[in-house]
């Protein structure tokens, strides 16, 4: 009663945290505009910018929520982080200038997105085979949220522009309620570990945990991997515009249909086939999957073989889950936030380098002076899953079975 009670308050945390970061997307060029950015062009930079400051202040200071809720406990950090992004929304619904949007996605990001604890309260409550499908319905709980979140935004940016994060402050504050009512501690204070100054440094964690034995390298697989698989949020809009002409209505619905096939994968299909073929054969099959589905869209030039592709790309999702749940089995109660905050910010270096290397990428592929192939991020993102593949191999006796 309790694991389920406590498993499924993180999965709703999460899903409203997913919400909330979808929200925002198909209003973003209106935020802009009210915040006097620029034309589309300089709304899209500064756009972007927004998302840096987010994945920045979630690189440094992932490690340190990780740590805190090591010391600390994980149930007051994570209502604290629903507290905060509550905060955030209400600052992102009230300002008219771009400095106050900037300082509502800090403290997002100061907030760890609620990702790390919430992560960590699950390796807390879940045995080592367990670990991998419950990390799966983590991932199932996000793409419900991105599902849900743009649509919110959509419809209640017609009553208003602020309508969208008035809700998502709403949200998170009853959610942040309701968890002091019903969320249970998972550390216990003899499980906990002293908080230090060697904590406050997010670089000297990340290099811990390198030296952790048997972290070095499915960590290097999950940055690797969310690097290559930037791919897809990066440039799926400008890709299928470019190659079909597609409408912001249909992109929106292919991106939806995604959100659906991810939630699939994760929350039913990763416990079947964990049962069936164990946790490495999983994994091997969310690679191969990768690699096909990179390569079938850096060729693809209809809609029957995206939708094939994309359910592929959702099958590639199965990986992070396996890989955290991996690295999660190598180390012990008291050190699972700090891994996840690792994690966290191994993450969100992926997603600040790779969007600027695959945007020039896709820019010189469909450029008319040179060759034009508007699928070669893809294929850059499938020879590194390939790159991969060798160290992959190395975290066979990794799973949990």
């Amino acid at each position: 009663m309790f694991k389920s009670r406590a498993i499924t308050f993180v999965l709703i945390t999460l899903m409203i945290d997913a919400i909330g970061i979808g929200i925002v997307f198909p209003i973003m060029p209106d935020l802009m505009d009210r915040v006097g950015a620029g034309d589309t062009g300089q709304g899209a930079f500064w756009g972007g910018l927004l998302m840096a400051a987010y994945a920045g202040a979630l690189f440094l200071c992932g490690p340190i929520v990780g740590s805190i809720s090591d010391a600390f406990g994980r149930r007051p950090i994570l209502i604290a982080a629903l507290v905060m992004l509550a905060v955030d929304y209400v600052i992102m619904a009230l300002a008219d200038t771009f400095w106050l949007l900037l300082l509502g996605r800090t403290l997002a990001g100061l907030a760890g997105a609620t990702y790390i604890t919430a992560t960590a309260y699950i390796a807390d409550i879940s045995t080592p085979q367990e670990k991998a499908a419950n990390f799966g319905l983590i991932g199932a709980a996000f793409g419900i949220g991105f599902v849900l979140g743009p649509a919110i935004g959509g419809i209640a940016a017609e009553i208003s522009l602020s309508a969208p994060f008035w809700i998502a402050a709403g949200l998170s504050a009853a959610n942040a309620i309701f968890g002091i009512f019903v969320l249970p501690e998972s550390l216990p204070p003899e499980k906990r570990r002293p908080f230090g100054k060697r904590d406050l440094n997010p670089f000297k964690s990340i290099f811990d945990a390198f030296r952790m034995q048997g972290l070095a390298v499915p960590l290097l697989c999950i940055f690797i991997f969310e690097f290559a698989n930037m791919v897809y949020p990066t440039l799926w809009a400008f890709w299928t515009r470019e190659v079909f002409d597609w409408p912001t209505l249909y992109i929106g619905l292919s991106l939806a249909a995604y959100g659906v096939l991810l939630a699939l994968v994760q929350a039913g299909l990763m416990p079947v086939l964990i049962r069936w073929i164990g946790d490495f054969r999983t994994l091997m099959l969310g690679m191969a999957a990768a690699l096909i589905g990179m390569i079938g869209f850096g060729f693809t030039g209809t809609v029957v073989a995206l939708v094939i592709f994309l359910v592929l790309a959702a099958l590639s999702d199965l990986v992070p889950a396996l890989l955290t749940a991996m690295t999660s089995n190598q180390v012990a109660d008291d050190r699972q936030g700090i891994v996840q905050g690792v994690i966290a910010s191994l993450s969100s270096v992926a997603a600040v380098l790779s969007p600027l290397f695959m945007t020039m990428l896709f820019q010189a592929s469909v450029d008319e002076e040179g060759i034009y192939l508007p699928g070669a991020p893809f294929l850059f993102s499938a020879l590194l899953v390939g790159i991969m593949l060798p160290l992959v191999f190395r975290l066979r006796g990794h799973a949990s079975s």
